[in-house]
């Protein structure tokens, strides 16, 4: 048995961000079709992922047997120098009427749609990944007065992915450090449309 040293690069900034929403049913229901149009800004500040799942220990013997893990939702907590207002008042389920009126807050079904971020690792490696099951969770905006100097304001979205297969995966994802990581794969290739399988890796590597 030998020992193998490794370096694995450490993350040195966030990049864009990438929202394409889904083709609910009538009953707005998920399902594996999205919209041909996805929106890339690059406005993010910091994207803070949170897992949320539940284990639980198994006794027997008076000794713990097994643990049961059981997967949840995923929070994505996304600070923003500015958002699409059009895109929001979308997420939030908003009604938009023609002539520029936007009703907001009241008791509205809310859209599915996926989630893509950019991690950029050290030495040009990079992180690319879906959510492909997302709604808005919560958004704050607030709003300072200017001062003399320059004074940077933010906004922040909480983004709730959930599991969008039967093996109740969240995300999807590739490293650039990784050893598989597929020859010819670029940023514009992985998010020209969500991708939550092999098969649509392979597709998207194609460029198909």
């Amino acid at each position: 048995m030998s020992i193998t040293p490794k370096k694995p690069p450490i993350k040195e900034s966030i990049g864009a961000q990438y929202i394409c929403f889904n083709q609910m049913t009538e009953d707005f229901e998920w399902t594996e079709n999205f919209e041909t149009e996805v929106e890339k800004t690059e406005t993010v500040k910091r994207a803070a992922v949170t897992e949320n799942g539940e284990s639980n220990d198994v006794y027997a013997s008076g000794i713990v047997y097994d643990t049961d893990v059981s997967s949840g939702t995923t929070d994505i907590e996304v600070e923003t120098i500015a958002f699409v207002a059009d895109t929001l008042a979308r997420m939030r389920g908003d009604d938009v009427d023609a002539g520029g009126l936007i009703l907001s807050g009241g008791n509205k079904t809310r859209p599915f749609f996926a989630y893509g971020k950019v991690v950029k690792l050290k030495n040009g490696k990079v992180r690319y990944e879906w959510f492909p099951k997302c709604k808005l969770a919560e958004n704050t905006d607030e709003t300072a007065t200017k001062e003399a100097s320059f004074s940077e304001q933010t906004d922040t979205i909480t983004i709730t992915a959930y599991p969008f297969n039967a093996n109740e995966d969240v995300k999807a994802y590739v490293d650039s450090s990784s050893a598989n990581f597929p020859e010819g794969l670029t940023e514009e290739k992985f998010f020209a449309k969500p991708i939550l399988t092999k098969e649509g890796l392979a597709t998207a590597v194609s460029g198909g």
